[in-house]
């Protein structure tokens, strides 16, 4: 016949469960109590000024099953488009800090099924995510991240990962690269410039640039393989136009992306930094037979004659927006394939 525990083995059990228990209650809320700083920005009541501040945030598990979390490593702080986000209704009080971000995987949701823990990742944050790059850890749909090359330092990738989308965006797919053509990059010493340069040369193309200083200059010419030509037009006094036509034999360019053009008179337009951009006529003049011209000016304006030219010449005119990849699921195939690429 057993013998059940007495008094004193009772009173044992009751107090490793109590033990137990509170040791449990530690835990939770000393996970409750993990948080993490991030930075945001908030706008004035009259739009006219921005503050920076950083927010406490707690350290969430990853709940959603196609996210992933991952600890940043590096972030690149890029221009905060506030107007694009007023047109898409997605202002907020308080924005997220820093989009192109690269890190280490920390866990995965049940439906991940392109990483795993301790995957060196980069990639950009959607224009809508809670989480600011500029944090300790964030959460992200696994389909805005690729894994990154070996090589390739964390630095690297957060900083390059922008500017590449932005430029193989205008080089392939809206005015469709190919060995032989004449490119024109306008402002080549930029982080966009710089990309979209050595994306031309690695398909065989030939590229004239523009300097905006004697620095840029010397950067350009220094450059391997060598630029067809650079127009330095610091002075305000170069000829966009009449050199790219020189150096094509008169036939003009096959692609022109612009940093910004001029669409009015000098006098119509006096800012120092306006004279340095091309008129938009120059480019309409330089642009050759079945020409792409993907510009960055959100607000061209084209007059009746523009566009005759235009049709003329049977060239075409798109507008460099890197944003669209990720305001349509349509086009998730394409933008991970850049990512990827890139």
């Amino acid at each position: 016949m057993g013998v059940g525990p007495g008094p004193a083995g009772a009173g044992s059990l009751q107090k490793d469960s109590k033990v137990a228990a509170a040791k449990g209650q530690a835990v939770t809320a000393s996970r409750k109590q993990v948080t993490m700083k991030g930075l945001y920005f908030q706008r004035s009541s009259t739009n006219e000024k921005i503050t920076f501040v950083f927010q406490e945030r707690e350290t969430l598990p990853v709940a959603e099953d196609n996210y992933v979390k991952l600890q940043v490593k590096a972030c690149a702080l890029s221009r905060i488009n506030t107007k694009l986000l007023a047109e898409m209704k997605m202002e907020k009080d308080f924005f997220p800090v820093g989009r192109e971000i690269a890190g280490i995987v920390l866990d995965v949701g049940s439906k991940v099924s392109f990483f795993q823990p301790d995957d060196e990742v980069v990639g950009i944050l959607p224009l809508d995510s809670e989480d600011p790059g500029l944090c300790e850890a964030v959460r992200v749909h696994e389909h805005y991240l690729v894994h990154k090359p070996e090589k390739v330092s964390w630095t690297e990738a957060a900083g390059t990962v922008g500017d590449g989308v932005r430029a193989y965006t205008a080089l392939h797919y809206l005015s469709r690269l190919s060995p032989g053509k004449w490119v024109l990059i306008m402002d080549g010493a930029s982080a966009l410039g710089t990309i979209a340069i050595q994306l031309a040369h690695h398909r065989g193309a030939k590229v004239i640039s523009t300097a905006c200083s004697p620095e840029d200059r010397q950067y350009l010419e220094g450059l391997r393989p060598a630029l067809a030509r650079v127009i330095d037009v610091s002075g305000g006094k170069a000829h966009v136009a009449e050199s790219c036509l020189e150096e094509t034999g008169g036939l003009g360019v096959d692609i022109v992306l612009d940093a910004g053009v001029r669409l009015y008179s000098e006098d119509d337009e006096p800012a120092a930094e306006l004279q340095l951009l091309p008129h938009k006529h120059d480019i309409l003049t330089l642009l050759g037979v079945g020409g792409h011209w993907v510009t960055t000016e959100e607000n061209l304006q084209l007059d009746p004659p523009d566009s005759h030219c235009l049709f003329l010449k049977g060239a075409t005119v798109a507008f460099l927006n890197d944003e669209v990849w990720n305001l349509s699921n349509v086009q998730q195939g394409k933008y991970l394939y850049i990512l990827f690429f890139y």
